[in-house]
């Protein structure tokens, strides 16, 4: 094969299960150019993966262009139908396994693992061209026809363990929502001492009482954003003082806290120890910033007085508590949890929440 009308990529060769396989060094700029769109161009019962989801794609961009001092892509898996050869760079055994890959220019590219990477990184270079020179390693695995491309596909994602929320959060140093959850949760005695950093929800016999996604979402709801938005320093500073007032409001929090309530028990006979409640709380206190300026912890301070307990069905249920007595959350119900907060309050409903209390009271009195 000649070199002058082949790819050749600077690799490592590999064994697995008694077949080669290599890990080459790819420019960015070769990526789009030599592997497929699978659900483009490859039938459906030869397609590799998933249908790309294009609404993936723009963040995946931003993130590579946003950052190009800094940003991580993992390795892209790919099937190769042509010819391919590998020449060591030595006979040495310590140099056997490196050399450089060459494979025909009539081979057939089949991503397995990556394609939104790869859409990706072709957006990007669209923005910022001086990315090309940059590389990602690739995993060649040679498949005569294509056949096998689905099967590697589903062997290297039967494994895959996707990390919590929680975890996401704590290892994300980038994203400004982020750090500040963090910090606060770092700050307050309560939070640093009954959040779970790692899980998502709780067991009954957890000694934790809150996890970290739960406190993300809620200043979320504080703020009125959405994930990945920029927040200011006034932002910040708010959040904090929010979550200074409430944990020195809930009587249920600190009583736990001098070891009078235990988190199971907490957990077991109040909404206060759920998400629910504390994001339909983010929602009320955005509704404070907004339009309770100067008086907004006053009102914070009053939900020590309200009756937390998940048998106060009159107040609950169907709202943060399902008809059953578990607790119950979902978009819905953190809102009608909120609007039951605010009446407790007497805040003022939105037209909307209006409208959202109305149907439920409708479907209560059937």
């Amino acid at each position: 094969m000649e070199h002058g009308f082949s790819y050749n990529f600077p690799a490592i060769r590999g064994v697995q299960a008694g077949k080669e396989y290599y890990i080459a060094m790819c420019p960015l700029r070769v990526i789009p150019k030599i592997f497929l769109f699978d659900e483009d161009e490859i039938p459906p019962d030869h397609r590799a993966q998933r249908i790309l989801n294009k609404n993936r794609i723009p963040e995946m961009t931003n993130y590579i262009v946003d950052n190009p001092n800094d940003y991580v892509f993992s390795s892209l898996t790919a099937s190769v139908d042509g010819e391919v050869q590998f020449t060591s760079i030595s006979e040495q055994l310590t140099f056997k396994e490196t050399g450089l890959l060459t494979i025909s220019l009539d081979s057939r590219f089949l991503i397995n693992d990556g394609q939104h990477r790869r859409a990706a990184i072709e957006e990007a270079l669209k923005i910022n061209p001086n990315l090309g020179s940059e590389t990602i390693s690739v995993v060649f695995f040679l498949d005569k026809g294509l056949k096998n491309s689905q099967q590697i596909f589903s062997d290297l994602n039967r494994h895959a363990v996707n990390t919590t929320s929680s975890i996401g959060i704590l290892y994300d140093h980038r994203d400004k929502l982020a750090i500040a959850t963090k910090t606060i949760t770092e700050s307050i005695p309560f939070l640093k001492r009954y959040t779970d950093k790692e899980k998502v929800s709780l067991s009954k016999n957890s000694p934790k009482i809150i996890a970290l996604n739960h406190i993300f979402n809620t200043n979320l709801r504080v703020l009125g954003v959405s994930k990945g938005d920029s927040i200011s320093k006034q932002d910040e500073d708010f959040l904090m003082k929010f979550w200074n007032s409430l944990t020195n409001s809930i009587m249920e929090w600190k009583q736990v806290m001098n070891k009078e309530l235990t988190p199971k028990e907490l957990r077991m006979n109040y909404i206060v120890g759920h998400g629910v409640f504390l994001e339909a709380i983010g929602l009320v206190a955005n509704y404070l910033r907004k339009y309770h300026t100067d008086e907004w912890s006053s009102y914070i301070e009053k939900l020590g007085y309200l009756d937390w307990s998940r048998t106060n069905t009159q107040l609950w249920e169907g709202r943060a508590i399902s008809n059953n007595g578990r607790v119950q959350k979902n978009t819905n119900t953190v809102k009608l949890t909120a609007i039951q907060i605010k009446k407790l309050l007497n805040l003022p409903l939105t037209k909307r929440e209006e409208a959202l209390e109305n149907e439920f009271m409708k479907g209560t009195s059937k």
